[in-house]
């Protein structure tokens, strides 16, 4: 009794647990710096980012304050692909010595500089700098005084508005950053460490007296030495031709309680968990109770058919029978382009194993956000690796399909969907060096993708395929005739595209509601690291898949109809036709990309997600009704 109830608890922690990670569980994912006071710390630029655009362009695109030399940060894979570019910059603060009205540098921008920075001021881009791996936020404190502040990645370049008075419309740059440095000291030891990095981004149009002197000017709008600090925008700096303007910054250094470990806490904590929990939920409730549904209608309607079946005894009553056992002796017959078939659960294979070690590695917190670019890293790494299990599974199926060249069909397993990608990738890639953006992905990283391709993936499928092929064939559960039998005329609701149609929608029901999550942190520079929440969503995703794959399965044999095999793959796969439309309907109600090249890359990229989706889903649908046949068809005498 003490052994089950133990197990019973250590069951309920485990579940507790993975729910609690749901929230932010990570690890710390660098290790500590450790600063005394007045030690040097360097704030390093990243790209510009535009939710309008969506094209990222390097800090130092735009003519701001350089240091003397620029040095770029090492990055890996992950970061390239997604466009960053971290470099140095002139911003240099000392460890808890606050500094007030430090002047960057000045310039006085000409008609082309003038350009682009109203560019970028009216598509909303935003500046990323890092202090110590930290990026920089800006708080935004919410009407209701009691809600946490919510960080927002980034400031503005700048803003548009009018004078008093005037209705035309001027454009005005934020040259005056007032950052503040969090930390957590040590009390033992005196040292202390950057917990915090927030800015409040003001546009002033400074002045000072007499003639520019680099190292001795005073600014009159802004002086340490009569402690006049700038604490808003009402005379700010207009970006114009020929008027000069002046980058200015404050630091102030506050002590937090917040531990170095728990310091990406508040990035992390952005969207309202209550939404979230109550949508999970929901969505988790519904299925169940479908579930229970489809399990119980299953169960009860397979166990009278399987024990009436073995009860016919007369020939006459073997001669009356009708339903699934009639097509018995056709249901195993190998479909038409049964090699693509073996192709897409080849590749279905590998995404799932992708996707499952991700999550499970992320579930975990090995995948710390401390780390830009390491999920994408990750996934294209295991990509790479779960080619293994792709060779092995297209081959067992072709083999089961009496096929005898597995070479071609593990390097068809190896290229078809990688090459699809790439080539709408290429596409999006030139639009994007079209625009000279540093999204755009460099020859040096386009060569280091062909090379895991071809030079680690496609090796992988190979040695899969041949392991695979090398096994003996899995035997059909009966006999297949040698002549097709006729298939009777359907019921409407039997048509193969409506019941795919219909097939897809339920998958697609269990997991619109993160898929809002996903696309909000995608499109809209969000954090989403949630991957609890998304872990529980992934298995319900998995057993809706293969419910609903089931039943309609069950219906079309009852129907007499064995052409199940392709059917049973598109079933559960449509519900990547829902993800395509949700993904349209998101972009005109919750985007506001308005250029040609944005908009292009945003249906560029869903079209393969969608595309990857299908392959994932069909293949759950397709190996659930795999092993559902063959276990009726085992199930019950044949004579």
């Amino acid at each position: 009794m003490e052994t089950r109830r133990s197990k019973a608890v250590r069951t309920l922690t485990i579940f507790l647990l993975l729910i609690h990670g749901a929230q932010s569980f990570y690890l710390p994912g660098v290790a500590p710096e450790d600063f005394i006071k007045g030690d040097d710390l360097k704030v390093k630029v990243n790209k510009l980012t535009s939710t309008k655009t969506q094209l990222p362009y390097s800090f130092y695109s735009l003519p701001y304050c350089r240091p003397n030399k620029i040095l770029d940060s090492a990055e890996n894979l992950g970061e390239v692909l997604r466009g960053d570019r971290i470099e140095n910059s002139p911003y240099v603060f000392k460890m808890r010595e606050p500094q007030m009205c430090n002047i960057v540098c000045r310039f006085t921008p000409d008609a082309k500089t003038v350009k682009q920075f109203k560019e970028k001021i009216d598509d909303e881009y935003r500046v990323n700098m890092i202090l110590d791996n930290l990026p920089l936020v800006v708080p935004i404190q919410r009407p209701d005084q009691e809600a946490p502040t919510v960080y927002q990645l980034g400031f503005h370049v700048g803003l548009k508005g009018h004078y008093a008075g005037s209705k035309e419309e001027k454009y005005f740059i934020h040259n005056h950053l007032a950052f503040t440095v969090k930390y957590h000291k040590d009390t033992q030891t005196e040292t202390a460490r950057i917990v915090g990095f927030e800015v409040k981004p003001f546009s002033v149009k400074h002045e000072y007296e007499g003639k520019w002197n680099d190292a001795k000017t005073r600014l009159t709008t802004c002086d340490p030495h009569s402690k006049h600090t700038v604490v808003n925008s009402n005379s700010p700096q207009e970006v114009a031709e020929k008027q000069e303007i002046v980058f200015t910054y404050d630091v102030e250094f506050q002590e937090s309680d917040v531990k170095w470990a728990s310091r990406w806490d508040a990035y992390l904590l952005m969207s309202d968990d209550q939404i979230h929990w109550f949508s999970i939920v929901n969505s988790l409730m519904i299925v169940l109770f479908l579930s229970g549904m489809v399990a119980m209608i299953m169960l009860r309607t397979l166990y009278r058919d399987i024990s009436k079946y073995n009860e016919l005894e007369t020939q006459e009553e073997a001669q009356e029978e009708t339903g699934w056992k009639l097509v018995h002796g056709d249901v195993f017959r190998a479909p038409n382009n049964s090699d693509l078939l073996c192709v897409y659960v080849g590749t279905g294979v590998q995404f799932f194993g992708m996707i499952l070690v991700t999550m499970i590695f992320a579930v975990l917190g090995f995948l710390s956000p401390s780390n830009r670019g390491g999920l994408m890293t990750a996934m294209l790494l295991l990509w790479v690796f779960m080619g293994l299990f792709a060779g092995y599974a297209s081959a067992r199926l072709y083999k089961m399909f009496k096929g005898t060249e597995w070479k071609k069909i593990s390097f068809r397993t190896a290229v078809m969907f990688p090459a699809v990608v790439s080539a709408i990738f290429i596409v999006l890639n030139t639009l994007i060096w079209g625009q000279k953006s540093s999204g755009a992905v460099p020859f040096g990283t386009m060569f280091a993708l062909v090379f895991l391709w071809f030079g680690i993936s496609v090796p992988l499928v190979f040695v899969g395929g041949y392991v695979g092929f090398r096994k003996p064939a899995l035997e059909d559960p009966v006999k297949t005739n040698k002549i097709p039998r006729q298939i009777p005329e359907q019921a409407w609701y039997m048509n193969p595209v409506f019941s795919i149609l219909i097939g897809g929608i339920l998958p697609f029901g269990a997991v619109f509601i993160e898929l809002f999550f996903i696309l909000t942190s995608i499109w809209l520079n969000q954090f989403y690291y949630i991957f609890g929440f998304l872990f529980l969503v992934f298995i319900i995703l998995i057993v809706t898949c293969a419910e609903i794959t089931i039943v309609l399965c069950y219906f079309q044999l009852c129907s007499e109809d064995y052409l199940w095999w392709w059917r049973s793959y598109l079933t559960s796969g449509s519900s990547a036709v829902y993800l395509f439309l949700y993904a349209t309907f998101y972009f005109f109600t919750k985007l506001e990309i308005t250029k040609l090249v944005s908009g292009m890359l945003y249906f560029g990229y869903m079209l393969i997600a969608s595309y990857a989706f299908f392959v994932l889903t069909g293949t759950i649908g397709f190996y659930a009704c795999f092993w559902f046949t063959r276990l009726i068809y085992s199930s019950v005498k044949i004579d």
